[in-house]
């Protein structure tokens, strides 16, 4: 536990080091009556060179600039646009049920669907902005994050390459979910979104995904090593399951930006 503490702060501090260098970008977007906004890191030659694209959504109560320094996607592939989009208030399935915290849509429809209006317009204005590589589109995020990824999937699923929730259950959503290279990051000792859930869901997208029964390593050597189990359709699964709770790990980003540089849509 000791060793997961140390790991966990040491990651914090070199994901506010890269960002530092990094600066991060505010750009806003008027949604309806509403001023959405987000953090936006892209490569110098964003405009003119293809470049992925990654949206990094918050967990409920966080911040896009919380999102960017314990979620910095940014910090492992600079090649790549990255946006860390701003919640608004919303009420929690788990807590928070009156909403005075900031969070994410937990299911198509909720909220007349403002947050994937929201999508929809960064996604549009990106496209304008650099050349994004369409082929290699991604979402992640990290529990009400993670559910809003899993919603993006649902709902917006042929714009991604491949996914990465963590801490989160797709419940009924997983019947919507096409077959899609999937990445999930969970804690074995989650006290909030309980494991077993999660492993519900991880199970059910290793049958939507039509995966192989047994595993394989994946990233041999890592701390843990994730597990990949292989899709004759291209749609892998690969879980990675930490000793800790609901708290982003460490190396996620780093996990997930290796997962993502692995897939891109033929």
């Amino acid at each position: 536990m000791i060793r997961y503490f140390v790991a966990l702060c040491l990651g914090t501090v070199v994901a506010l080091t890269a960002r530092a260098a990094e600066p991060l970008k505010k750009v806003e977007w008027k949604v309806g009556d509403v001023t959405r906004e987000a953090l936006v890191c892209a490569p110098a030659k964003g405009a003119t060179a293809p470049a992925p694209l990654v949206f990094i959504f918050h967990g409920h109560g966080g911040t896009a600039k919380h999102a960017a320094a314990s979620i910095g996607v940014h910090t492992h592939w600079p090649e790549a646009v990255c946006v860390y989009p701003q919640g608004l208030n919303t009420p929690g399935k788990l807590t928070d049920p009156e909403g005075k915290k900031t969070g994410w849509q937990s299911n198509p429809k909720d909220q007349d669907d403002r947050d994937l209006k929201f999508f929809d317009a960064m996604l549009k204005t990106l496209r304008a902005d650099y050349k994004i590589d369409d082929a290699r589109v991604y979402v992640t995020g990290h529990s009400n994050g993670g559910r809003f990824t899993q919603v993006l999937w649902a709902e917006r699923g042929d714009v991604f390459a491949a996914v990465a929730p963590s801490g989160t259950t797709a419940g009924l959503m997983v019947k919507s979910l096409k077959p899609k290279p999937c990445l999930h990051i969970a804690g074995e000792k989650d006290e909030l979104v309980k494991f077993a859930w999660q492993k519900a869901t991880m199970d059910a997208i290793q049958k939507q995904n039509g995966c192989e029964a047994e595993g394989k390593p994946w990233q041999p050597g890592a701390d843990p090593t994730g597990t990949r189990y292989a899709s004759k359709g291209g749609t892998p699964l690969v879980t990675c399951i930490y000793p800790g709770g609901h708290t982003f790990p460490a190396d996620g980003a780093k996990r997930i930006a290796a997962f993502f540089k692995e897939h891109a849509k033929k």
